[in-house]
């Protein structure tokens, strides 16, 4: 912004009727002006601090509760000032535990891809990273555009000098969110838009949970929905509705082992306390004591069940047991959620945006691609190959496939991943092999 000073009145001008509340590092001269507005109604800010390049304040979201410390930034343009405007960005960190975001104009790369030339300083954009790493921020990926300022000349010079970084704990806290930009309208700079990006709810799939395996029951609930009969005759559709089946069964029985996990912990965790704080003042009973002791397993339990689960969705398969942490897990399936996630598809001159557009267009690819193909009109002339003259023995590719080596190909497969979109890990197939082996080789055959 390029005033030197925001009154109540151009607040609300440039806020509306929603945005009504701002605060303001006022301008030096047509640099360093930065301007926060929000709606009363949705968040509070308190802890609001001004200082030479930043303005920052503490947000909490009204419904949630949740907190964030929130970092407005506008570097400076001179050289000899970026020193001090890194040092200032390392006081801003928060106390460890604080999720953080920081944004706006750095005027400042970290990476030698964020201009369109060569004309770079190294050197600062080395303490410029040295700094973020200090922060311990890392980048929100802007999805649409590489650049975010130009000077407007014929032969632009283009940078990245508009970004949002955040700590672990704000990624933890926001994991769908979202950043790009907007038209640069009248400015060399554009409009950078983070949002919350949730997209159309997914519909719930089955995945096989590796715990399963070790807990009492699981096998019998296998054999028993494996063993019902069905309509079908043809050995891939048996065998596809019999996996339809035992997910089936095994989601109810799950559901009655470990239904509402989460508030079972909390509410462990709770009367524990409040048996701790009794303890403070008298001597507890032995069924209370007994009660502690008891509710001490279960947590111990529930927190193995999240961190498994937490795991097993991070994919992460290069940890040791014992080196897991649910919060990276947590981090990870976060990540994971962002990178697979489509938010727009080029089709032609434009993009789609919309989920509905988006879901016809890859329907409609792959329909065309995987569509049954014209007769070949050309074939290999086999004679001419003359591979009987090499005493090539190829009778052994049209012997049947057997159980062994079927069995060893399972064997080798990664116990915590899905070979198939069905949900199905390898620990389910190399545990129940004995169950399921008829109909496996009978699909094979």
């Amino acid at each position: 912004m390029k005033l030197d000073n925001v009154n109540v009145f151009v607040a609300t001008f440039l806020g509306g009727n929603r945005l009504r509340n701002f605060a303001q590092r006022p301008a030096d001269g047509t640099r360093g002006g930065m301007l926060l507005l929000w709606d009363d109604q949705m968040v509070d800010l308190v802890d609001i601090n001004t200082a030479t390049f930043c303005l920052s304040a503490m947000v909490r979201i009204r419904d949630s509760n949740v907190q964030y410390k929130l970092t407005t930034v506008y570097g400076p343009t001179d050289s000899s000032r970026k020193d001090a405007f890194f040092a200032e960005l390392i006081g801003q960190k928060p106390p460890a535990g604080i999720s953080w975001l920081m944004a706006c104009d750095f005027n400042q790369i970290y990476r030698a891809r964020d201009k369109n030339n060569r004309n770079i300083n190294r050197s600062r954009i080395i303490r410029f990273r040295a700094a973020l790493q200090s922060c311990e921020l890392k980048e929100i990926h802007l999805q649409n555009r590489r650049f975010t300022w130009s000077n407007e000349r014929e032969n632009p010079t283009l940078c990245k000098h508009d970004s949002f970084f955040c700590n672990a704990e704000w990624t933890a806290t926001f994991g769908t969110h979202m950043l790009h930009v907007v038209s640069s309208s009248f400015s060399d700079h554009c409009p950078l838009l983070l949002a919350d990006d949730k997209g159309p709810r997914r519909p719930q799939t089955f995945k096989f949970e590796n715990f399963w395996v070790s807990m009492p029951g699981v096998m019998e609930v296998v054999s028993k929905a494996w063993d019902e009969h069905g309509p079908h005759s043809e050995p891939y559709q048996i065998l596809f509705h019999k996996l339809k089946k035992v997910g089936r069964h095994l989601s109810e029985w799950s559901r009655g082992l470990f239904s509402k996990a989460k508030v079972h912990l909390h509410a462990a965790l709770l009367v524990i306390l409040h048996l701790d704080i009794a303890q403070e003042n008298r001597q507890l009973s032995h069924d209370e004591l007994d009660l502690r002791a008891r509710l001490k397993r279960r947590v111990i339990s529930l927190v193995v069940l999240k961190r498994a689960r937490k795991k097993q969705c991070a994919r992460i398969a290069n940890l040791k047991e014992g080196d897991s942490n649910t919060k990276f897990f947590h981090r990870r399936v976060n990540a994971r959620r962002r990178k697979n996630h489509i938010h727009r598809l080029k089709h032609g001159q434009g993009w789609f945006t919309d989920h509905e557009a988006k879901e016809k267009l890859i329907h409609d690819h792959f329909c065309e691609v995987m569509k049954k193909g014209s007769t070949r009109a050309k074939d290999f002339n086999w004679e001419e190959l003359n591979l009987e003259s090499h005493e090539l023995d190829l009778h052994e590719l049209e012997s049947p496939i057997t159980e062994a080596e079927v069995r060893e190909a399972i064997n080798g497969m990664p116990s915590d991943k899905a070979p198939g979109p069905d949900g199905f890990t390898g620990i389910f197939f190399k545990k129940c092999w004995e169950i399921i082996k008829h109909d496996v080789m009978r699909a094979i055959h």
